[in-house]
């Protein structure tokens, strides 16, 4: 045997020794979130313009523009008894965390199962569905908790929201962009080849859930036919519970409450129709 024969002999210690088999399998949704966060970095700029750059033309347009005819036309009071501004401001944070955590949802799970089929790929390897489910609300989030942090600054800049209030305006926003996304998750696995998801989630549940929350204006002088879309909406009970953090709201305890277990109910309700939906399409 050659010496160069004998020192690789040494060397080789086979490959269940050099890769931790138990590892990767345990830590295989964060290498997924990993990728999926590498792959951002590439479209940085694209998610910066379009998660805040939105928020922020509402800001302006809406939050300075009209609310300084709402306060200008209000005696002083604005609405809910505080300038427009600081009313509007816990909604607009809540929307921006919901947008980033829907996209960052949506768009790769459709990639994974239509547009390249990189999901079937990653399950023929010892990655699980719920690892993927998993890897993809990571990514999510992380991304959430980045664009949410930068407009939630615009909003301090602009006076939108206090110091002392920006943790709990920011716990509250990620809880609901995470609930929300759980569902998206879901429904998303539903979403077909030639169909149009994006578009039916656009018009029919971003803009009346946008429109109808009481964004906008409180719910109450919504006509009663539509409050409802804003009772079942994750972005009011974020918004809600936000405005008791920002400018003390009135709200009851137990409605505290209620806004709270139905954001966590979503995020359960969510995981329930994406696991088994990611399992029988990556076994087909």
């Amino acid at each position: 045997m050659s010496v160069e024969k004998a020192v690789h002999a040494s060397a080789w210690q086979g490959s269940r020794v050099l890769v931790n088999s138990d590892k990767n399998r345990r830590f295989a949704w964060w290498y997924l979130a990993e990728y999926r966060v590498r792959h951002m970095r590439k479209w940085a700029t694209a998610i910066l313009i379009f998660g805040i750059g939105n928020p922020i033309l509402y800001l302006f347009s809406i939050g300075l523009g009209i609310g300084a005819l709402v306060d200008a036309n209000s005696g002083g009071a604005g609405v809910d008894g505080v300038p427009y501004l600081t009313f509007l401001a816990p909604a607009l944070l809540a929307s921006a965390a919901i947008q980033g955590a829907q996209d960052e949802t949506v768009f790769p799970v459709m990639q994974g199962f239509i547009w390249d089929k990189g999901f079937f790929a990653v399950n023929s390897t010892p990655v699980s569905s719920r690892d993927i489910v998993h890897g993809v609300l990571t990514a999510a989030l992380i991304r959430t908790l980045i664009t949410t942090a930068i407009y939630e600054l615009v909003l301090l800049g602009f006076g939108g929201i206090t110091l002392a209030n920006m943790l709990p305006m920011y716990v509250t926003a990620i809880l609901a962009a995470m609930a929300y996304s759980c569902v998206m998750v879901g429904m998303a696995g539903y979403a077909s080849e030639n169909g149009s998801f994006m578009e039916v989630v656009q018009r029919l549940i971003i803009f009346p859930m946008f429109m109808f929350s009481g964004t906008f204006y409180p719910i109450e002088t919504t006509p009663i036919y539509l409050q409802w879309f804003g009772w079942i909406s994750p972005l009011w009970h974020a918004t809600d519970l936000s405005r008791a953090i920002s400018y003390g709201h009135s709200i009851e305890p137990w409605v505290l409450v209620v806004h709270i277990a139905y954001l966590a109910l979503w995020a359960v309700v969510g995981l329930a129709i994406a696991y088994p939906k990611f399992a029988k399409r990556l076994s087909a």
